[in-house]
């Protein structure tokens, strides 16, 4: 575990969770568990990871004592739990309950595969869970199942169908398009999704994964996406605030007529566009990345904090949260002090994953949390 560097000067929790370069995070990511029962391609080898014991995960009293330091005292206004796959946790229900009676008004939401969900969805949205996340990359039974090993399609579809009646929402679709596997199903994803009423987000595949496999040109780009969407339908930059998001989100229309001129006009309703469908959301890690804007803070679930996804430092909260000595405020300077020392962009001094300077972190996505 590295130490920290003695520059930090600049961490007080009374100014939150504050950098070096003026970035405040606000939005805190736990991961309640390394483990997960599917095996996606681009996260974790066929076989598996070495998973972590029962007694090096954070008890839920040690996750609300976190995020109650997080929001009373750090200046957190948004919750995501994930994982690995949070639904395996037992005690998951123990856990949202507890967060949900601290901070009634918390934004607390969840990312999933599903797997399991329909039949806990109500429970979760009882037990104070706002919304939640889903991760699905494909429609067809064949390329699901290639992609993650796993023929689990209908299962996550149905706690899909489950948690969008529990009132989980608004309810995300993540997808990660793989070259050759599933990109050119983008459309279809976004069609289903806009008839069903969710939110689709592509992802760019990012260096995480388990087998150390990613290669730059294996990547599907933003653009490239927005280019496949715009087969079907008609993308026009959303006016939002964007507000710090990790995605560049798209109003979707109906497309009319042939002048492309008007694909990247704002106002698509005065310039010949069909009728409005919904959104979509495009996050571009690699080849539009948004470092300059984070707010986001990671923490294991053994405890560590990341300050950045693609850091190989990690601070360890864990041994202060079992010292019986210790305090919320020693909790917090640890904390804040982690974050200031936060890098500038992907790991390292500026964005790039092919420059010399980067260097891919040690876990891939399912261990480090997403």
């Amino acid at each position: 575990m590295p130490s920290l560097p003695r520059d930090v000067e600049g961490a007080d929790p009374a100014h939150g969770l504050v950098d070096s370069f003026g970035r405040r995070a606000t939005d805190l990511r736990i991961s309640l568990i390394d483990k997960c029962n599917l095996r996606c391609t681009y996260c974790m080898p066929a076989e598996g990871l070495p998973w972590l014991k029962k007694d090096q995960l954070m008890t839920p009293d040690e996750i609300r004592r976190l995020v109650r330091i997080g929001v009373e005292t750090l200046g957190i206004r948004e919750l995501r739990l994930t994982g690995g796959e949070p639904l395996v946790r037992a005690d998951l229900l123990e856990i949202i309950s507890g967060l949900r009676a601290d901070h009634p008004e918390l934004p607390i939401a969840m990312t999933t595969n599903a797997i399991g969900l329909e039949k806990k969805a109500q429970a979760l949205a009882d037990a104070g869970l706002s919304r939640i996340n889903v991760s699905l990359d494909s429609l067809h039974r064949e390329t699901f199942a290639q992609l993650t090993r796993r023929d689990s399609l209908d299962k996550v579809l149905t706690g899909v169908e489950a948690a969008a009646q529990a009132g989980l929402t608004p309810l995300k679709i993540n997808a990660v398009l793989m070259r050759g596997i599933n990109d050119q199903e983008a459309p279809e994803l976004l069609a289903w999704s806009l008839e069903q009423g969710y939110e689709l987000r592509f992802i760019e595949q990012m260096p995480l994964d388990g087998e150390e496999n990613w290669k730059r040109e294996g990547t599907v780009s933003a653009a490239e996406t927005r280019e496949l969407l715009s087969q079907r339908f008609r993308l026009v930059p959303s006016q939002e605030n964007r507000d710090g998001a990790p995605a560049e989100r798209f109003d979707v229309y109906e497309p009319h007529g042939n002048d492309k001129d008007d694909d990247d006009k704002h106002d698509a309703g005065a310039h010949g566009a069909g009728a409005f469908l919904g959104k979509v959301g495009v996050i571009a890690s690699v080849t539009e990345p948004f470092c300059a804007d984070c707010r986001r803070t990671r923490i294991t679930a053994e405890g560590r904090v990341m300050s950045c996804l693609f850091s190989n430092e990690e601070f360890d909260l864990m041994h202060i949260l079992r010292d019986p000595e210790a305090t919320d405020a020693d909790v917090a300077q640890r904390w804040a002090e982690a974050m200031w020392v936060k890098p500038a962009a992907h790991g390292t001094d500026r964005p790039g994953f092919e420059l010399e300077s980067f260097h891919r972190p040690g876990r891939s996505m399912s261990a480090i949390g997403g």
